[in-house]
C-alpha cells in the first residue's frame, strides 16, 4: 500500500493478539514475533505517514491495542508487553512538535466486546473447564459493571471520534473502553 499511496489522513493500527500461554514457553522467536505485529509494525506506519500530515496540519493516528495494557493479563504476557512498548512510544511521540502540526496520535485500548474473536475465547475456555460456554459468557459478562460486552458500533464510534476533527485537542491518550471494569482511576 505505501509503495502506491503514502499520503494518508488516518491511520488505524489494528493486529490480532499473540497467543496466550506461560512465559515459560515462550522462546525469543516468539517474543519477535509479537513485537513485530504489536508493536514494530504500527510504528513503522506511523514513521512512514506522520510527516506527510504533518505537512497538510491534519492527521489521526490510532492504535488499537488492549485494556491489558491498564490491567495486564498473567497469560496474555506477549500481548502485554508488546501494546506496553507500543504505548510508552506513542506517549513520547504524541507529545512531539507534531501536535502543534495538527496529527494526534491516541491508542484505543478495548476490553471485552461482542466479537467473534471473544466468542473463540470463550469457547476455548468452556472446552478447557468444562463449562458450558452460557456458563463462561456469564461469568465474564458478570465482571463488567456495564452488565454487558461491548458492541462492534460503540468500539467503531470511539475510533470515529478519535479520528474527527473534533478531537484535534487529545493526544497520547488511551482511550479504554471496557464498560467500567478496569477498577483504578488513571
Amino acid at each position: 500500500v505505501l509503495a502506491k499511496h503514502r499520503e494518508f489522513d488516518i491511520v488505524s493500527n489494528n493486529a490480532g493478539g499473540p497467543p496466550p500461554g506461560d512465559f515459560r514457553d515462550w522462546d525469543r522467536e516468539a517474543w519477535i514475533k509479537a513485537l513485530d505485529a504489536n508493536m514494530l509494525t504500527p510504528i513503522t506506519l506511523i514513521k512512514a505517514t506522520v510527516d506527510a500530515m504533518a505537512a497538510r496540519g491534519y492527521g489521526r493516528i490510532i492504535n488499537i491495542t488492549s485494556g491489558a495494557v491498564k490491567a495486564p493479563i498473567d497469560i496474555l504476557g506477549l500481548s502485554n508487553g508488546a501494546r506496553s512498548g507500543l504505548t510508552g512510544f506513542v506517549a513520547g511521540v504524541a507529545r512531539s512538535p507534531l501536535a502543534a502540526r495538527g496529527v494526534t496520535i491516541n491508542n484505543l485500548l478495548p476490553g471485552k466486546f461482542d466479537t467473534d474473536r471473544l466468542a473463540s475465547t470463550f469457547a476455548a475456555q468452556a472446552a478447557r473447564t468444562g463449562r458450558s460456554l452460557q456458563e463462561v459468557r456469564a461469568a465474564h459478562t458478570a465482571a463488567i459493571p456495564a452488565g454487558r460486552l461491548g458492541a462492534a458500533q460503540e468500539f467503531g464510534a470511539i475510533c470515529a471520534f478519535l479520528c474527527s476533527v473534533q478531537a484535534g485537542y487529545t493526544t497520547g491518550q488511551n482511550w479504554l473502553a471496557d464498560g467500567g471494569a478496569y477498577p483504578g482511576v488513571h
